[in-house]
């Protein structure tokens, strides 16, 4: 019987990392990372490839790059775009959100499945995620959206909606998740361990047992 086939929206972060894992054992899995033109991205790029390499899955193809500017709609001294004034550890998540990102990112996820007669898109969201294009509903509702207007079925998978990242890294240890990347000022490939990401990153590593072999900066 031929596997299913699913495109995982990729960030190259824990959470995306482990549903590429997941779902590589019972289905093919398309990474698929989306350039927006944020700050962070050739970082992020960076490690996603890290990541699939280690995992030398077979159900694993190739991370495929997609691009869709992002940047056209916010202004350029953003901190998501300028990579100053990045909310700090102890910033609300709410700070974190990016108006219209995930509505861009399925958009364009969908017509790639619809080009590669694919007809599922995953994405890691966990949760309590507090941004409005991450809820079950939204993500049901422009499942159905995009499927009228691609004329073709397209269905929005967050199977760890209802899951928090220490679950998953206690449940997936065995992985590289050291090659993973969460955090929104990275640089030369380590984490800032200052920014909301980074906070929320090692606080689920200690919330898991798990030792944190990140390497950040700024050590917690």
């Amino acid at each position: 019987m031929t596997p299913d086939r699913v495109a995982v929206l990729a960030s190259g972060g824990l959470d995306s990392a482990i549903l590429i894992a997941d779902l590589a054992r019972s289905s093919v899995v398309h990474p698929l990372y989306i350039t927006t033109g944020l700050a962070w991205e050739q970082e992020e790029r960076a490690a996603l490839r890290r990541f699939v390499g280690a995992l030398a899955s077979p159900n694993v193809r190739p991370v495929v790059e997609l691009t869709a500017r992002l940047t056209s709609l916010i202004d350029a001294a953003h901190w998501s775009v300028a990579g100053r004034g990045v909310p700090a550890a102890d910033a609300p998540d709410e700070a974190m959100f990016i108006p219209g990102r995930n509505i861009l990112l399925f958009s364009i996820a969908a017509i790639w499945c619809a080009t590669q007669d694919v007809t599922r898109v995953a994405i890691g969201s966990l949760g309590g995620n507090p941004f409005p294009d991450a809820t079950p509903a939204f993500f049901e509702a422009f499942g159905r959206s995009l499927s009228l207007g691609l004329g073709r079925e397209v269905r929005i998978e967050a199977p760890y909606r209802q899951r928090a990242k220490a679950d998953l890294i206690a449940g997936h240890r065995e992985l590289a998740l050291d090659l993973t990347l969460t955090c929104a000022n990275p640089r030369n490939g380590m984490h800032c361990g200052a920014c909301n990401k980074c906070f929320e990153r090692h606080s689920a590593f200690v919330a898991a047992g798990v030792a944190d072999g990140t390497r950040y900066l700024q050590e917690f």
